[in-house]
């Protein structure tokens, strides 16, 4: 069952969404303590996270830049706001969707079955050829080699194994690591992928990742 954290102060909104979620088929569990809202997320280690900007002591898209720098839950933003400038702010600070009060609960439903079948899809195809993929120690390993990515290696070669044998430019990886709080120039992306490259090689995969000049990579899947 998934676990969906609630992060809202408004009380009868909280006991909504948590009977509208448990009615769903998923687990619902509401932060009490805003104060150390961060602390609460990582311990109670949900599946997907419902989070309000307008909290206390912290705004939502303030925890959320806090939360990417530690965790890859998917989080949908829940607000008062509809404006583009606070969705775009969202989208920016790294949540994966965006919903306005008052919601649609469907719609609302339908956009975290959506991230979920997303999240499941993507976990399906996460390998490449005999590589064994440690995602959250960040190790590659193939037979008894292991290799170490850093949180920038790791973040570019899950999006290009997710999208191999297509094409992936390069302002779109720079915008996964800058959602993700590892802002890097165009320079440093240059030098991650040269590394990527080489740990690749040490596992015998050296012309994994091919350049498209002017336009960015293609991870193959045939060498």
């Amino acid at each position: 069952m998934k676990r969906i954290l609630i992060i809202e102060d408004d009380e009868t909104i909280q006991v909504e969404l948590s009977e509208l979620l448990k009615a769903s088929g998923y687990e619902p569990i509401i932060l009490i303590d805003f104060q150390h809202a961060e602390a609460e997320i990582n311990k109670t280690k949900p599946d997907l996270i419902l989070l309000d900007i307008n909290i206390p002591y912290m705004n939502g898209e303030l925890l959320l830049q806090k939360i990417r720098k530690n965790m890859d839950v998917p989080v949908i933003m829940v607000t008062s706001k509809n404006t583009e400038a606070d969705e775009l702010l969202s989208m920016m600070y790294g949540a994966d969707d965006y919903i306005t009060k008052p919601y649609n609960p469907n719609i609302l439903l339908f956009r975290i079955a959506n991230i979920f079948k997303r999240q499941n899809k993507n976990e399906e195809i996460f390998s490449y050829f005999d590589v064994e993929i440690d995602k959250e120690r960040g190790i590659l390993r193939k037979n008894n080699i292991e290799v170490f990515l850093t949180k920038n290696e790791m973040l570019i070669f899950s999006h290009l194994v997710i999208h191999k044998n297509q094409m992936v430019t390069r302002d779109e990886l720079m915008t996964i690591l800058w959602n993700n709080a590892f802002y890097i120039n165009d320079n440093a992306l240059t030098v991650n992928i040269s590394r990527l490259r080489a740990k690749l090689k040490e596992i015998g995969y050296e012309n994994a990742i091919e350049t498209r000049k002017g336009y960015g990579y293609l991870l193959n899947e045939v060498l």
